[in-house]
């Protein structure tokens, strides 16, 4: 891959790995790493794909396994140390509320928690990662109406986990 390939990928890319780094794992800095880490790797590798859009299928496959990888790391450090100070630690607000409105982030942040994995990124991946059925499909190895389905599973677990009114439905 030159040069040029590199940052025409870098440059069109950086933008969908970073939502979709940053909706799973919650902070801009570790949402910027993970995405500089995935790129490094490519890069470092020497990697070679057929065309520009293979290479951002594989990018955000292992951004997405990364994130996931970082975010299980970092509820069993908060777990870890809420056990050991028996403190209530507070989570920090992150995220958008692009698509369930009035909702707050940390409303949505936390229900998005709670989701079954699968659900959960094929819908970061939907909503935050704007990409399509299709391109779900072929990052996640699942036909596109597997995607549909679990897309409209997860909205619909969602809206229950957050309720109607607003307030969480535990």
């Amino acid at each position: 891959m030159s040069m040029a390939e590199f940052r025409r990928l870098y440059d069109s890319t950086f933008p969908v790995l970073f939502r979709v780094a940053y909706r799973i794992v919650g902070t801009e800095d570790a949402a910027e790493d993970l995405c500089q880490d995935a790129f490094f790797r490519l890069y470092e590798r020497n990697m070679q794909f057929p065309n520009l859009e293979e290479a951002k299928y594989w990018l955000i496959r292992v951004v997405k396994n990364a994130a996931l990888n970082y975010a299980k790391r970092k509820e069993r450090e908060r777990r870890a140390y809420q056990r050991a100070f028996q403190e209530d630690l507070r989570r920090s607000e992150t995220g958008e509320s692009e698509y369930i409105t009035g909702e707050t982030r940390q409303e949505v942040q936390e229900a998005l928690q709670k989701l079954p994995e699968n659900m959960r990124t094929v819908l970061i991946l939907k909503e935050y990662g704007e990409l399509n059925y299709k391109e779900i499909g072929r990052i996640l190895g699942i036909s596109e109406g597997n995607v549909k389905v679990r897309v409209f599973r997860a909205r619909e677990q969602l809206a229950a986990l957050i309720g109607k009114d607003g307030t969480h439905v535990s």
